[in-house]
């Protein structure tokens, strides 16, 4: 890349031209101004409608950049940007005929899927958020940021931040669970580990919080299906995410596939222009999601003409594949069914995206080919990845304290997750190279080294049926087996163990996009290989691997242990190992609630009461509010998990019994670690607003503490409450809360709780 210094005193220039300073050196939002102005001035209209258009590349071979479509389209100057295109050297080379061979030089934008990791895999995001842990989710995205960063990637996909209390639906995986506060923290962790210190420097990234607006809220849990929704449900659930988002300063915002209330959202003005710009204050850029200008033909809305129209006019500034902003949009302009000023209007806001990643001053920022042989998959990054992992497992039951594992006799691990190096990171990991990854086959054996033996079978198929398997498996294939062979031969193994660990659950592509489910039990041909382990009398502990809550009400009941590891990314292997034979202790939180039976959802712990509540969760009531044939409980709820130790809560204490207007209250509750290990304790605070304009919901998550307890320690946590904590969205949509009564509850989860009354005035 020896033309980079002279490409680089061309953006100098014509910042010098516009008369401004850097764009990374503080500049005001006057000099961004003047200069996007100046570039403006000298664009045709046609290069304006190029900037708004974002084709994918995932066409491109190696050594094809120069000739492909791509490349014609970038020439022409028709690409604003682009994505799915892995490798810094196909990058540059594009970034170059941007800035090189074209009129005005405008460089591009380059996005990626970077979901959980680039090279160096994490969980999953709902894994992620299952360690209730905000600092280890910046941290996640700011060595994601940095990986992407080193091969040519100044833009990514994420967070995404859906609401979703129905697991039936696939992407649940991607996102932070079914509470609004806790997805909002979450979504603003995501926010500042990408773009860092305002995207000043190179491993720095622009964030696109999606998927907006109501994604996980998909009727029947189908992926790409349509939403109704009240306002009030809007305003005081599902907004509350991309709210946090925005507030933390992300730079851009997907739209969302799903149609509103009929409306899709991508031609949605009230959501986009109204809610979005006018009363949030966002003044990044909106993209849409892949062809969902497109697919509004398909929606029974418009054709791609009249489509890309009313996207562009609803608050659409980027169009990704449909190609209709830069087909259709000059012969609408003509027609007067759009504006010109509506069209600088998102050509300036990409612009300005461009400038604030500093592409202007340089735009080779992110072709650093050095860096990628450096900071791809390091060590240091592994070693994060081990960590973090850890800290998302759930210990969903362990009976006769089963774990952790002792390091010695003979252990069988069985199942078709237990050797499957390929399956170890879950949805959404097609930047890295799984053939690095260790199983926990693998990590077993490193683990106990020559003080026990590991014996491995895989035990059966993921389904009976061929059909289904391939469906829930693609792209990542696993070899298929004799049922019967496979079941004998883990039978075999066995029965010559002291301990069984089952590696079970879903495969990597079964959660995740297009990934819904209407039965969300463990597949049966793995059940069946469960319930033979368990028949043979050896202790069994379950390793979970999962992307949604499923239904596990057969194995609660049977199987002694269950430890919940998700999908944890590129170093799964060594941080499963690492639990499960005790150098870490579990304190992962379930962050959805796992039902007792499909019917049951959509299920969510912050639900309304009815008019006739159910008083007894053991038997059928005639008129209450339940099901004949089940209990209204989830079987885990939402908060949900366990430790090594045991942690021992004491009373507790308001500072007052009244919060004046304006003021605080001190909520503190003693918490001993009462058992044998150190470890950490998630303490949650809930509260319930007893009498509202609306009804309210039976309790909601305001704060928490993970606090770290050595063995027979105790700390004393404190909270403080304020207005803020009170208030709602009203029927009015107006923001603020009624004086009255108000209980606090402070427990482990949110079904075992401390419960104590205030009055707020």
């Amino acid at each position: 890349m020896g033309k980079i210094s002279q490409f680089v005193k061309a953006g100098a220039l014509l910042l010098t031209m516009a008369g401004c300073s850097s764009p990374n050196s503080g500049g005001k939002d006057a000099e961004i101004d003047r200069f996007i102005s100046d570039l403006m001035g000298r664009m045709t209209l046609h290069e304006k409608l190029g900037q708004l258009n974002l084709p994918a590349g995932n066409d491109l071979v190696s050594g094809a950049v120069k000739n492909s479509k791509m490349a014609e389209a970038i020439r022409a100057g028709e690409v604003g940007g682009f994505f799915n295109v892995k490798g810094v050297n196909k990058i540059y080379q594009m970034q170059r005929m941007a800035v090189e061979e074209t009129r005005l030089g405008i460089p591009l934008i380059v996005g990626a899927d970077v979901i959980h990791g680039y090279e160096t895999i994490f969980p999953i995001p709902l894994a992620l958020s299952c360690s209730w842990d905000t600092a280890a989710v910046t941290r996640m995205a700011r060595i994601s940021a940095t990986e992407a960063s080193a091969d040519g990637i100044s833009w990514t996909f994420s967070p995404m931040v859906d609401i979703c209390r129905d697991a039936r639906w696939g992407r649940i995986a991607e996102g932070s669970g079914e509470d609004p506060y806790l997805g909002a923290l979450m979504a603003g962790a995501y926010v500042r580990g990408y773009q860092g210190d305002g995207m000043k420097q190179n491993n720095e990234i622009m964030a696109c919080v999606k998927h907006f607006a109501l994604y996980g809220a998909s009727e029947s849990g189908r992926d790409y299906n349509s939403v109704d929704m009240s306002r009030n449900l809007m305003y005081n659930v599902y907004l509350a995410p991309y709210k946090g988002a925005v507030e933390a300063g992300v730079g851009s915002v997907m739209s969302s596939f799903n149609t509103i209330n009929g409306v899709p959202a991508t031609a949605g003005k009230w959501l986009l222009t109204d809610l979005l710009r006018n009363e949030w204050g966002f003044t990044g850029f909106v993209v849409t999601d892949y062809n969902s200008i497109g697919e509004m033909k398909t929606h029974g809305v418009a054709d791609l003409k009249e489509a890309s129209a009313r996207a562009l006019n609803a608050g659409t500034d980027m169009d990704m594949v449909a190609h209709g902003f830069l087909h259709t949009l000059e012969a609408s302009l003509k027609e007067k069914a759009v504006t010109q000023e509506r069209i600088d209007e998102a050509c300036r806001r990409v612009l300005e995206a461009k400038y604030k990643l500093g592409l202007f001053e340089n735009p080779y920022k992110y072709c650093d080919t050095l860096r990628g042989r450096k900071e791809l998959f390091t060590e240091a990054n592994r070693k994060a990845a081990r960590e973090i992992a850890a800290e998302t497992f759930v210990l969903l039951k362990n009976e006769g304290k089963l774990l952790p594992l002792q390091k010695k006799g003979r252990i069988a691990l069985i199942g078709p997750m237990a050797d499957a190096q390929n399956n170890m990171c879950g949805t959404w990991n097609m930047d890295c190279q799984t053939d690095r990854h260790v199983t926990m086959y693998e990590a077993f054996r490193r683990a106990v080294g020559d003080k026990a033996t590991v014996s491995y079978a895989k035990g059966s198929n993921v389904y009976y049926s061929e059909h289904i398997e391939k469906g829930a498996v693609e792209p990542r294939p696993l070899t298929r087996g004799d049922d019967r062979q496979l079941r004998a031969e883990a039978l075999r193994v066995a029965a010559s163990a002291d301990v069984i660990v089952a590696a079970l659950g879903e495969s990597a592509e079964m959660s995740g996009e297009s990934s819904s489910r209407t039965d969300i039990q463990i597949p049966d041909a793995q059940k069946d290989l469960l319930k033979a382990l368990v028949a043979t009398g050896k202790p069994v502990i379950l390793a979970l691997f999962t992307g949604r809550p499923l239904d596990l009400c057969w194995e609660s009941e049977h199987v002694p242990a269950i430890l919940n590891v998700w999908f944890a990314g590129s170093e799964a292997g060594d941080a499963i190992a690492d639990v499960m034979f005790g150098d870490m202790s579990p304190s992962g939180k379930l962050t959805t609630s796992f039902p007792r039976a499909v019917g049951q959802l959509p299920l969510y712990y912050n639900h309304l009461n009815t008019g006739r509540p159910d008083t007894d969760d053991t038997t059928f009531n005639r008129y209450g509010s339940n099901y004949i044939d089940q209990s209204n409980e989830p079987l885990y709820p939402f908060g949900y998990g366990l430790s090594y130790t045991t942690f021992r809560y004491g009373n507790l204490q308001l500072s007052a019994e009244r919060m004046a207007k304006g003021g605080q209250l001190k909520v503190t509750v003693p918490v001993t670690n009462s058992g044998e290990c150190d470890g950490v304790e998630i303490v949650q605070l809930y509260l319930h607003d007893v009498y509202a304009e609306i009804s309210r919901p039976v309790k909601e998550l305001k704060a928490f503490r993970r606090v770290a307890l050595k063995k027979g320690e105790t700390q004393n946590v404190e909270f403080v409450l304020d207005e803020d904590d009170l208030k709602y969205y009203n029927s009015r949509l107006e923001y603020g809360y009624e004086p009255g009564e108000f209980e606090v509850m402070v427990g482990p989860d949110s079904r075992n709780v401390q419960h104590a009354t205030f009055v707020a005035e």
